[in-house]
């Protein structure tokens, strides 16, 4: 819990950093500089850590998360919410844990636990409330939401094909060669990431920084922890808090006051974590906690 407790509150301070270096770079240099700062930050830790290469078994999950879940979606976000407004983006790529869950039950045997599709109900609920209260006048790009879209099944998909990867690599080897190989294969944009570093202002620089050193290094393997020891449904469940978290820092960094429906939302995603995270009473301890008769 206190993993994946790190990732959320890291994931949600992404959107800030995100919002100040957007104007400045574009979608793919963006998200290359966050990966090469990832990558170095990790390639650092694993080296003091000492642990080489993981298993071969490893590999296969490792490389499609790298390329689907660094790579891809990255891209694929910074680009969506450019296009459309953050009420849109968040309810679309919001899509992901539901599609996770989905994944796991059917390739990972996970199941559906009826708590967990009721959690994420609730949440994704919540997430469209919030969604609604962010909405920027109803602005819209079909090209925009296709890519939030995008997003959030190659999320989903890189968090299912990392699952198996873990039970032979540590979270610490997986996170850093899945952040080697989506900035291997965001290499295309590195001329356009040099260009917006000489013409971008310092402020913005520092800030792809420090997308790659915690939200993506550290953030990145407390996930990779977390999940190594649960579900991968439960874990994906639990990133709804994200926008409750976003919310917060907007308000203490950004002196962006939310409205009562944001803030019902955001009530609505922290139930829904509760509810897919709560564990079943047995029927020996219902038994055993009734009233004689």
């Amino acid at each position: 819990m206190a993993a994946a407790t790190v990732t959320v509150v890291l994931w949600a301070s992404a959107f800030v950093g995100i919002r100040a270096a957007a104007p400045h770079f574009h979608p793919g240099s963006l998200a290359l500089g966050r990966l090469l700062a990832g990558a170095l930050t990790l390639l650092i830790f694993l080296a003091i850590r000492r642990q080489g290469l993981p298993p071969r078994a490893a590999w296969p999950g490792i490389a499609i998360s790298g390329v689907l879940w660094f790579g891809v979606y990255m891209v694929a976000l910074n680009w969506g919410e450019q296009l459309v407004d953050a009420g849109t983006a968040a309810m679309v790529v919001n899509v992901g844990p539901a599609v996770m869950a989905l994944l796991a039950g059917w390739l990972l045997n996970e199941g559906f636990p009826p708590r967990l599709l009721a959690g994420i109900a609730v949440s994704f609920a919540g997430t469209v409330v919030v969604g609604l209260s962010m909405s920027e006048g109803g602005r819209s790009s079909i090209l925009g939401v296709l890519l939030c879209l995008v997003a959030a099944v190659t999320y989903a998909a890189g968090v299912v094909a990392q699952k198996p990867a873990l039970r032979h690599a540590s979270a610490l080897q997986a996170t850093t060669f899945g952040c080697v190989i989506g900035a291997v294969a965001c290499l295309p944009f590195a001329g356009q990431l040099v260009s917006d570093i000489a013409s971008a202002p310092l402020g913005a620089t520092l800030n792809v920084i420090y997308l790659g050193v915690f939200p993506t290094a550290i953030a990145f393997t407390t996930w990779a922890y977390a999940l190594a020891r649960t579900t991968a449904g439960k874990m994906g469940s639990t990133t709804y808090a994200v926008p409750v978290v976003v919310i917060v820092l907007s308000w203490a960094l950004l002196g962006e006051v939310p409205g009562l429906l944001t803030m019902a939302g955001g009530a609505l995603c922290l139930a829904g974590v509760a509810v897919s995270r709560s564990r079943p009473i047995s029927r020996r301890r219902a038994r055993e906690s009734a009233p004689a008769k």
